[in-house]
Order: C-alpha cells, then structure tokens, then sequence
C-alpha cells in the first residue's frame, strides 16, 4: 500500500525545509512499523515567487520519497491541492493532504493511517480548539460554521483540510466536474465512512499567512454559493416581505387620504427609497455571485497547468 501525503505550497521556502524533514520522518515511521509499503510526499507549487521550487527540486534530488509538481500559473490553494490529489488517486492508495506551514500537527498522521486501516475512507482532521486564533478570527470563523449549517452545507466544525482520504473517496472527489471548488464541502458530501482525529493547531512555524481577511472573505462566500441556494431563496422572501410592507403602506395611505390625513412624508419617503434601493443591490450581487459561479463552469476551463514535475 502507498500512502501520498499532498502538501500545496505557495511562497513557503522559509518553512519548506523543516516541513520536508518532519514529513520525512512520519513517512519512515509508517513504513518501518509496517502501516505502509511506501510512503512519499508530492509538493504543489502554485506559482511561487520566492525559492520554493527550488527547494522542493533539492529535496527530490536528495529524497527518493520526495516528489513535486509545478504549476504554470498561480490558481489558488483549492485548484493547487486538487491538482495533488488528482496525481494521488491515480498513482496512491490513500493520500494525506496538509498545508506547509506547519499548523496542523503531522503527528496525527499516524492515528488517521490507523482509522483508515480499519476501513474508514475519510479521516477528518479537526482542531480542539482556537486557542493560537485572535478574537476575531475565532469569532468570524464560528460565523462561518454556524451559517453553512443553516445553508445546508455539509461541513465538518473546525475542519480545514488536513485530512485522509483512500483511493475510492479520491477517485469520487475527481469525478465531480465543476471548477469553483471548495473542498470542505464536497469531501464531507461524499458519504464514504468516516472518522475524525483531534489535535491541537500551531503558531506558523516561519513566514507568514497566505489567507489575509480579504481572501478569507472570498473563500466563505465561495464555500456558501457553492453548495447552497438559501440565498436566492431568501431573495425571494425578501420581495415578498417588501410587497406586503407595501400593501400595508397602500392601506394607511388610502385611509389617511380619505380622513384629510395626508401629509408629505420626505423623510420617510427618502428613507424607504434608500432601503429598497440597497436591499436590491444586495439582492442583485447575490444574483451575480451565481452568476458569475455559471460563466465559469460553462467555458471549461482547464482548472490548472503543470509546468513541470520532480
């Protein structure tokens, strides 16, 4: 059996190194107890502008279970790490996917290669806590969780995407067609049996944070557009709650014409303009979000090119 543990890198050469050799040592580890035939590591550079091509070339040369491929063009982590896993279901019989920097703790390797010995075709890997997070991330990341519940997605709490995966659930996950991916989602929608390994997350060992508030933004509004339509039904619900607020205003203002009521209103006249005027612009940047999510799938674009393979 061969496990592939899949590691997208995007500008990590200050951590690579220390990634490289402790990655190194859990893949010993898995073969000398006899858990694995074969054990090796596959780095997806997603278009690095520092030296960590390079650096993953010099680890090949010197590891015979170190293994890389470059992409062409920075595509984003969702479109990096898939592109590992394609090479994982063809060529691996499980594969461990982990960011670079070192966060999630390799250690829990070792209880995920067990849970999926004992038949399970999916090890989530899930944080305990958020101790190492500000406030404010904690407290937007809970947002996020709590909103996809009532969307409908299918989410695990706390999970990123350190996770096991067998060669079924990887051959499942790279039939599904489209191109705005958001991995979280569709893994859990598989429905393979599972198992979940907790751990305590880390500071970044070196360098810093690819994921800055504006892409964390993009990246929960992906997730939300990409496995729900409760917005869209919300729109809906919106316009007719407007409609009925409406006909209410067209009674009191009948009633109070024929009382000898009627006085220009401008300030709740210009009030409820602005409400309505924003209310369909949100409705109409939702519309676009989905919008958008079409014009991408319908052209069938190649999601990635590999430049070149260590």
């Amino acid at each position: 059996m061969k496990l592939l543990i899949v590691v997208p890198c995007y500008n990590e050469e200050a951590v690579l190194a220390e990634t490289t050799r402790r990655l190194l040592s859990v893949a010993g580890q898995l073969t000398a107890q006899g858990k694995v035939d074969e054990a090796g590591i596959l780095y997806v550079d997603d278009g690095s502008r520092d030296r960590t091509w390079q650096l993953v070339q010099q680890a090949a040369a010197a590891h015979k279970q170190v293994g890389g491929l470059k992409l062409a063009h920075n595509v984003g982590h969702q479109q990096a790490l898939w592109a590992g896993l394609e090479v994982a279901a063809a060529e691996a019989d499980a594969a461990v996917s982990i960011d670079a920097d070192l966060q999630d703790d390799v250690q829990a390797i070792f209880q995920m290669v067990d849970h999926w010995l004992e038949g399970a075709d999916i090890v989530f890997g899930v944080r305990r806590e958020r101790k190492t997070d500000t406030v404010f991330k904690r407290t937007t990341a809970l947002a996020f969780y709590s909103l996809m519940r009532r969307m409908n997605g299918d989410m695990v709490y706390n999970h990123a995407d350190f996770r096991l995966m067998s060669r079924r659930a990887l051959q499942a996950l790279v039939s599904f067609p489209e191109r705005n991916l958001f991995l979280r989602g569709m893994v859990a929608s598989l429905g393979f049996p599972t198992a979940t390994v907790y751990y305590d997350r880390s500071e970044r060992f070196a360098g810093e944070s690819k994921y800055p508030f504006g892409k964390m933004l993009s990246f929960a509004i992906d997730g939300i557009t990409s496995f729900s339509v409760r917005p869209l039904q919300y729109i809906s619900l919106l316009g007719l709650l407007f409609m009925f607020i409406s006909f209410c205003a067209i009674i009191y203002g009948v009633c109070a014409y024929f009382e000898g009521r009627a006085i220009a209103g401008w300030t709740s006249l210009l009030v409820s303009l602005w409400f309505i005027g924003g209310a369909l612009l949100l409705a109409c940047g939702i519309i676009g979000e989905y919008v958008g999510k079409i014009y991408k799938e319908v052209k069938r674009r190649p999601r990635y090119f590999v430049e070149q393979r260590v």
